[in-house]
């Protein structure tokens, strides 16, 4: 009787390792698709994004008075933005972050703008956005470190060359 609950106790025991075992495969699987079915956001979606954070600028421009629905719509304009460069990080929102921190400039938003420049020279700065943001943000008094270069044997050799 013993050796037939010492039995069960085992099967018992190796089934759960194998559920274990496999819920974490599964779960990693599901993750694996969710990520590539992350959402892109498309032509006409980024079109329209841009036509937003244009308007607004005239607005401001024009000296038109900003209405609430104006400022509700800068601001989802900027967490809408901050969610799809979590998903999809692309060249393509890097005028989107320069003008709409250039918006948040004109208005005083200074956290927000910036907040939208240093995105870009961190994300985009091979774009010609990356400079002209790190230009804003040095007239701001903003220092920005620029990223250590590790020195390969290449680069001693170039500079081997150039000293003779």
């Amino acid at each position: 009787m013993r050796k037939i609950i010492t039995l069960i106790c085992l099967v018992m025991f190796s089934v759960l390792c194998v559920i274990n075992y496999a819920m974490p495969a599964d779960a990693a699987r599901k993750n694996v698709k969710d990520k590539k079915e992350a959402p892109k956001v498309d032509e006409e979606q980024l079109n329209q994004m841009t036509q937003k954070i244009d308007l607004l600028t005239r607005k401001y421009y024009t000296r038109e008075l900003y209405s609430p629905e104006d400022s509700d719509n800068l601001i989802n304009l900027k967490l809408q933005l901050d969610e799809i460069m979590n998903t999809t990080p692309e060249p393509v929102y890097a005028p989107l972050y320069y003008k709409l921190g250039n918006l948040f400039k004109l208005r005083g938003m200074r956290a927000e703008c910036i907040d939208c420049l240093k995105t870009v020279v961190e994300n985009f700065s091979d774009t010609a956005y990356g400079p002209k943001s790190r230009e804003v943000l040095s007239e701001m008094g903003i220092v920005i470190k620029e990223p250590e270069r590790l020195i390969t044997d290449e680069d001693e050799e170039e500079e081997d060359e150039e000293f003779y």
